[in-house]
């Protein structure tokens, strides 16, 4: 069981925030530093200072850090066209030597498009699907040869499909909790499979559809790595876990059915439970970023007994 790092930064995050919490998880010796792609905060938060840039930010830590590996949960397909999206992650994992992750869905939050005039249309989903085909396949197109594309959203003619990541594939993430095109999408395009903050029954139940799909699309149900993303708030004492959950504004008791919370040993058995439903990878999402002693106390008593 791999445990990363999952951050929110529209809640109100700047880079230097973001780049000490990446060190930290790379000194703990977490797997991975992901972030969200969003520009507006939720809730009750005021997002401030202000939104950052999910590309951006990664280009950033990709130069600032050695080991850890770098991605998104997820990118929004509305957000970017697919030829420059493409251009920007393998960029950045020629900036990494090869640590990124590409984390993509077709986008959901309507407001955060109005706030700051990026269309949402209304067949997102299908212009996903076509994002998927275009981006792994420029990636995957040999040197010297060029990609087209005619779909009913994107054109793309005499690609050179440049530049190359230093992957090949480029690991790619799909999510949700969609019952049919999801599961096949994953299937076709993917290299993980996460279910966000979704309880074990759930989970399971999805990961059985996608296996399914994996098999009826020609690959191994196991070909694909399974991962749940969950909110963290693990405490050395019943205390401490009650000030971590208010420092974030929830209860413990739903924090505990919903996502990892107690003590680290509550935290390991539920983790553990996952694990039985094939679940190999771990996003905890760490809301308090300033906490950089949460952090510490889960790899020293939850990530060391894994």
């Amino acid at each position: 069981m791999k445990l990363r790092i999952f951050t929110e930064p529209q809640q109100g995050a700047d880079y230097d925030t973001l780049l000490t919490v990446a060190k930290t998880a790379e000194e703990l010796e977490f797997d991975a530093f992901f972030r969200s792609d969003h520009y507006l905060a939720m809730g009750d938060s005021d997002g401030l200072p202000g939104p950052t840039d999910a590309w951006i930010t990664l280009a950033g830590l990709a130069r600032e850090t050695k080991r850890i590996r770098l991605g998104t949960l997820v990118t929004a397909a509305t957000f970017r066209l697919p030829g420059p999206l493409a251009i920007q992650v393998a960029q950045v994992d020629q900036m990494s030597g090869g640590r990124v992750e590409l984390g993509l869905g077709s986008g959901w939050f309507a407001e955060e498009h109005a706030a700051y005039g990026i269309p949402y249309p209304s067949d997102k989903f299908d212009r996903f699907e076509e994002q998927l085909a275009i981006i792994t396949g420029l990636w995957s197109t040999k040197l010297g040869d060029t990609f087209d594309f005619a779909g009913k959203h994107y054109q793309l003619t005499d690609s050179p499909a440049l530049p190359k990541p230093v992957q090949d594939p480029i690991p790619l993430l799909i999510g949700g909790l969609g019952a049919t095109r999801t599961p096949r999408l994953a299937a076709r395009y993917a290299t993980e499979f996460n279910m966000p903050f979704s309880a074990l029954e759930d989970s399971a139940r999805q990961f059985d559809r996608v296996r399914a799909a994996a098999e009826k699309d020609g690959r191994r149900a196991d070909d694909l790595v399974y991962s749940n993303a969950l909110v963290v708030c693990v405490g050395g004492s019943d205390a401490e876990v009650a000030r971590r959950a208010a420092s974030i504004g929830r209860e413990v008791d739903e924090l505990r059915t919903n996502g990892l919370a107690g003590s680290p040993a509550e935290v390991v058995d539920k983790i553990g439970r996952y694990a039985e439903i094939g679940t190999s990878r771990i996003y905890l999402q760490i809301l308090d970023l300033q906490d950089l002693a949460h952090l510490e106390l889960i790899a020293a008593q939850v990530q060391s007994q894994l």
